[in-house]
């Protein structure tokens, strides 16, 4: 990542993202596609505690209608862009079309849904780039399978799929709920990268604000709480859609084995929240800081300035009356200073007193810092 202070880093546009939603009316359940959307590739990956398979399909007819026995079915979908493709695969699993729909509709908070014939969790994932980029995660958890759809190709799962892959790793031994589990801790855990980038240009920004208050740092100051905000959307709500798996005691989804690690997510999720708070409170008072730096600064140049003006006020104000250049010999008020012999010396002791004189009363007040 580049120097968040330099001067070539541009903010960021995080304009809101539209996407085709069906017309108002329609009915429940109805899959619409987001626009430009790009077209489903999808990966398989089956194994048991011996054996593991993994494989691109070609198409919806490769994918098994069921895992095999005694084994775990990971299907991972990447692009949304076709609806009869993401239809195909919920009639093979037998999706709640409403699931389906929020598959589609990919601006849902992070959200848990228990249905009778599986489990849907909604996720924000972020990626580690230069600026913040999300995307929607939709994790269905059935009997003997994990289903995850994701907006593109790139995820967090390279450590899941290597873990799948050695066959001494716990993951191969147990059932599907640990894989959903391992999935949901990847994604949360991901969280954490970006925020520790933020940390960093926070305290690069502050020394910034400190040595050199400029325009840019407030635009960067502005980007970074803009980023900061989508960063919330992403990760306030998950605490709760975890709490939701937590709260479930029926056993039928999460098993008892896997509810202290849900319970480590929990924390996780509830520690990013925290940073993602503290970051925002440390960008508002940066950019208090940047004020008052810049106000001081401010009135430090005025300060320097009401004394130079302090001193030359009296002074034009004295060579303004002796400017004026009245005859002495029309009336003796007219100036008889103008006679002296030592007049303009005189005049002169007299402005440099004055100016003494405000230097010292400026000094005792303690202006010169």
């Amino acid at each position: 990542m580049g120097d968040p202070t330099g001067p070539s880093r541009r903010p960021p546009r995080l304009l809101p993202r539209r996407h085709r939603r069906p017309p108002a009316g329609s009915a429940p359940g109805t899959i619409q596609v987001a626009e430009g959307a790009p077209p489903p590739r999808i990966t398989l990956i089956q194994y048991d505690a011996e054996h593991l398979e993994e494989r691109v399909l070609e198409s919806v007819g490769q994918i098994p209608a069921q895992a095999p026995e005694g084994g775990m079915l990971w299907l991972n979908v990447d692009g949304l862009g076709d609806a009869r493709v993401i239809e195909a695969i919920g009639e093979r699993f037998n999706l709640h079309p409403l699931a389906l729909a929020d598959v589609v509709h990919v601006d849902q908070r992070a959200k848990t849904e228990l249905y009778d014939q599986h489990l849907f969790l909604v996720l924000r994932m972020l990626h580690d780039e230069a600026h913040v980029r999300h995307e929607q995660l939709s994790l269905f958890l059935g009997k003997g399978f994990v289903l995850t759809f994701q907006e593109r190709a790139g995820d967090c799962f390279g450590m899941v799929r290597e873990r799948l892959r050695k066959t001494h790793g716990r993951i191969r031994r147990r059932g599907a709920d640990y894989l959903a589990y391992a999935l949901l801790d990847a994604v949360i855990d991901q969280y954490f990268h970006p925020l520790e980038a933020f940390g960093d240009r926070l305290d690069a920004l502050e020394a910034e604000v400190l040595k050199q208050p400029t325009v840019a740092v407030v635009h960067q100051l502005h980007a970074l709480k803009r980023e900061l905000l989508v960063v919330r959307r992403a990760v306030w709500p998950v605490r709760e859609a975890v709490n939701v798996l937590l709260r479930d005691e029926s056993g039928e989804w999460i098993s008892e084995g896997v509810r202290p690690y849900l319970r480590d997510c929990y924390d996780h999720s509830v520690q990013a929240m925290d940073m993602v708070e503290t970051f925002r409170e440390l960008a508002a008072s940066q950019m208090e800081l940047y004020l008052s730096t810049v106000s001081q600064r401010t009135n430090e140049t005025m300060k320097v300035l009401t004394m130079f003006a302090s001193i030359f006020i009296p002074l034009t104000f004295i060579a303004g009356v002796y400017g004026m250049n009245f005859d002495p010999d029309v009336s003796p008020w007219n100036m008889p200073e103008l006679r002296w012999f030592l007049g303009y010396p005189a005049a002169l002791l007299f402005m440099a007193a004055v100016t003494l004189g405000i230097l010292w009363l400026f000094r005792r007040r303690g202006w010169f810092g």
